[in-house]
């Protein structure tokens, strides 16, 4: 039987600037991307990488201003992506900002990038000092038990729906994703991610 394949699917959340929403997007994230076979420990490192996002865009985007922080999540039945853009502040240096143990605010850890590359397949960061950043990570599901994968540790399987059986709002990855080579499979360019 072979697996046809499955229109690509999003959302997209629009939320203020406040640290009450890290975990409206934290928990809406992880329910989307239970949509492929995520284990539960896969899906915690997601919700981390998440928040690490959220926050990041929330005290060094905005600090003590307003604004809002625009969450994106898409995948193609094989692999997730997460998009968290703000329109604040910006980083000056973006290599020292993944640094560990680097941070513009000495309350914090500065552990936020390091967490976020530690947790997803990849992380992509493009900014513009005084007109914001937008984060990108990708993550694949690692190979399931009984996926005939040589190497590989089996993993349980999380229960839920096949992507095939949702319904579809057709909306690609980002037009930046698929000019980086990112997309697997041709389209139409998604929600627009960059700046």
């Amino acid at each position: 039987m072979s697996r046809r394949a499955t229109a690509p699917r999003w959302l997209e959340l629009r939320l203020s600037s406040q640290a009450e929403n890290v975990g409206v997007a934290r928990v809406a994230v992880a329910a989307f991307a239970a949509q492929l076979p995520f284990t539960l420990s896969e899906l915690e490192e997601i919700k981390v990488a998440v928040s690490e996002a959220v926050t990041n865009a929330v005290v060094h985007g905005y600090g003590h201003d307003h604004g809002v922080v625009t969450v994106r999540a898409g995948h193609d039945g094989r692999r997730l992506w997460v998009e968290v853009a703000d329109s604040g502040r910006g980083i000056a240096d973006i290599e020292q900002a993944r640094q560990p143990a680097f941070s513009t605010d000495p309350e914090r850890m500065g552990m936020g990038f390091a967490f976020m590359e530690a947790f997803m397949d990849q992380v992509d960061v493009e900014s513009v000092p005084g007109a914001g950043t937008t984060v990108r990570m990708y993550k694949r599901p690692r190979p399931q038990e009984g996926s005939g994968t040589p190497g590989e540790p089996a993993r349980p399987a999380v229960a839920g729906p096949h992507p095939a059986a949702l319904p579809s709002t057709g909306a690609p990855p980002s037009q930046a994703e698929a000019a980086a080579g990112r997309v697997e499979e041709p389209g139409p360019a998604g929600p627009a991610g960059g700046r």
